[in-house]
């Protein structure tokens, strides 16, 4: 699995500090941890307490690339905020993302193939969050279209079928799985499937369990990539599991080291 480490995030204090104090020092640390525990990409999010992210996501990119070629996943909801990340950009990048929304396709997706970036697409829109998988399938389906139609590789795009908490939106866990199936054969290529991890878990005791417990059936229906805390030792050996159980890894006796490693 693709794994993109969520911990270089302006909504963390020690982040939003180190953004406000110009301390490449602590965002460097923050990346190389997540990469020695199996990030194979950073997401980079400047945080809602940032007064000036158009300054802030090019510093970040910049940082970061001075100690790493892994990709970086720039996350905002403002593509101008995006844009200034792409053009300092030498490792390969990720766009975080739009939603099925015609506008925000119509701005995204040229970004996306002039900077030669991948993107995520989140089935979500401006009339709401998908109640069921049939919803999420249409603005899947939307996504897809106007990929086809701008000439956006779906080899490229992600979808995300937008996972909410499992305290506020239980109802909604079995449509999320069975829509990561279901993505992986709306087209030909497949688009493939991410999650943003640890929304499921929100606002609950015991996040690390349900974390690790939802990412074992995602992978099971088959998801791709995962935006989560690869600090999270246990989450991450349950991981590794997961994929050796669904023949995705070869057994030996010490195979999480053999991973871990790997």
């Amino acid at each position: 699995m693709f794994i993109i480490g969520e911990l270089i995030n302006g909504m963390y204090a020690n982040i939003g500090a180190a953004i406000k104090e110009r301390n490449k020092t602590e965002i460097q640390k923050c990346a190389l941890q997540q990469l020695s525990c199996g990030a194979d990409a950073l997401d980079i999010n400047c945080g809602s307490a940032s007064k000036q992210p158009l300054v802030d996501m090019p510093w970040l990119v910049e940082v970061i690339q001075e100690i790493t070629d892994k990709p970086l996943c720039l996350d905002s909801s403002k593509p101008t905020v995006i844009e200034e990340g792409l053009k300092v950009a030498k490792n390969k990048t990720i766009i975080n993302s739009t939603t099925a929304d015609v506008e925000k396709l119509d701005v995204l997706l040229p970004l996306a193939k002039k900077y030669k970036s991948r993107l995520i697409g989140i089935t979500i829109s401006a009339k709401g969050i998908p109640q069921n998988k049939d919803q999420r399938l249409e603005l899947a389906a939307t996504i897809v279209d106007n990929c086809v139609e701008k000439g956006f590789s779906i080899e490229d795009l992600y979808l995300d079928p937008i996972v909410l908490p499992v305290n506020v939106a239980q109802t909604q866990m079995k449509d999320v799985l069975e829509s990561i199936a279901e993505f992986r054969i709306i087209s030909e290529p497949s688009p493939k499937t991410i999650l943003g991890l640890s929304n499921v878990s929100q606002g609950t005791n015991v996040r690390s369990l349900i974390n690790r417990t939802f990412l074992t059936m995602a992978v099971a229906y088959g998801l791709d990539s995962a935006i989560l805390d690869p600090k999270d030792k246990e989450l991450m050996d349950t991981l590794i599991t997961a994929e050796l159980i669904i023949n995705k890894n070869i057994y030996c006796d010490s195979y999480l080291d053999a991973y871990r490693k790997k």
